[in-house]
């Protein structure tokens, strides 16, 4: 928002800090409890900050409706207001995760078990601290702008003042407008306005519907057809750069060694006289027994 005073800069910013403070407790707690770390668990702290950010996104919508329906002074019927609208999302989206992640600690793989751990532990943390200090962030930003307070200073801003006594500068930051124009009260959200006047009768036209339900009938039907091209296994040469000297080996390595089938090697792990001839052949018969 262009208002000093309305701008959610910090709240956004705090919403960031708690998926932050999610990743370091739980990756704290797990290296604390010895579970490995392996190089697919730095992976994690960019599922949560995804996680993180949405349930902000929730809880901020949830106080924006509520400020219009409650009394601007009651906090507390506010707060709970709040967390009776976006706390039930917030519950299911965490606990589907953290099953989901979860149930995957199962697997055979060390890898993919620190990874499930970690990412599993992570949403949990994330869910604590978005229903405790992301809710008294927004109590505390709340309480800002009831006593008209700058968003970056938190000094207080004289709304009552009249902006052509003003210079630019200090109604451009101040008031939101470098107008000498007296500052009208904040309206709608314009994204709000949009989904309301335009999208909402858009999509809910009979005609555009009934396109909506072919398209995702199209999709459904390749999305199936793409499950049954699914085929196991991992070609290594995707895992390099394209102009990695990697590539061309592999491409010669199916091109004209593929008809052998895989190497097959024999350690000799005990110290050896090579210098024996009879030692030496019989190296040879084992290798000619083995072939």
């Amino acid at each position: 928002r262009l208002s000093c005073i309305r701008n959610n800069i910090w709240l956004a910013s705090c919403g960031v800090l708690s998926s932050g403070l999610a990743v370091l407790s739980s990756f704290g707690l797990m290296l604390f409890c010895g579970v490995p770390f392996v190089v697919t668990v730095a992976n994690a702290p960019f599922l949560i900050l995804g996680v993180g950010v949405d349930d902000m996104f929730i809880m901020i919508a949830s106080w924006e409706q509520s400020l219009r329906k409650k009394d601007k002074s009651n906090v507390k019927s506010l707060l709970a207001e709040t967390y009776a609208e976006a706390a039930l999302s917030v519950t299911i989206t965490t606990l589907t995760d953290v099953l989901a992640f979860f149930i995957g600690t199962w697997t055979a793989f060390p890898s993919v078990r620190s990874f499930c751990l970690y990412t599993g532990t992570a949403f949990v943390f994330c869910y604590v601290y978005t229903m405790t200090f992301f809710g008294a962030v927004l109590v505390l930003n709340h309480k800002r702008e009831q006593g008209n307070r700058h968003w970056l200073t938190c000094m207080r801003v004289d709304v009552g003042k009249d902006p052509a006594e003003s210079s630019c500068l200090y109604n451009a930051c101040c008031i939101g407008s470098c107008s000498r124009q007296p500052s009208q009260p904040e309206g709608e959200h314009p994204m709000s306005i949009f989904f309301k006047k335009y999208y909402g009768p858009f999509v809910t036209n009979k005609w555009i519907k009934l396109l909506l339900v072919l398209l995702y009938g199209a999709y459904l039907g390749g999305s199936v057809y793409g499950c049954t091209q699914i085929r196991e296994g991992i070609d290594l040469r995707n895992l390099a750069n394209d102009d990695s000297y990697v590539v061309p080996y592999y491409d010669d390595d199916e091109k004209y060694f593929s008809t052998y089938g895989p190497r097959v090697m024999v350690v000799i792990t005990e110290s050896v006289d090579y210098w024996n001839e009879s030692v030496r052949l019989g190296i040879e018969s084992c290798a000619q027994n083995l072939e």
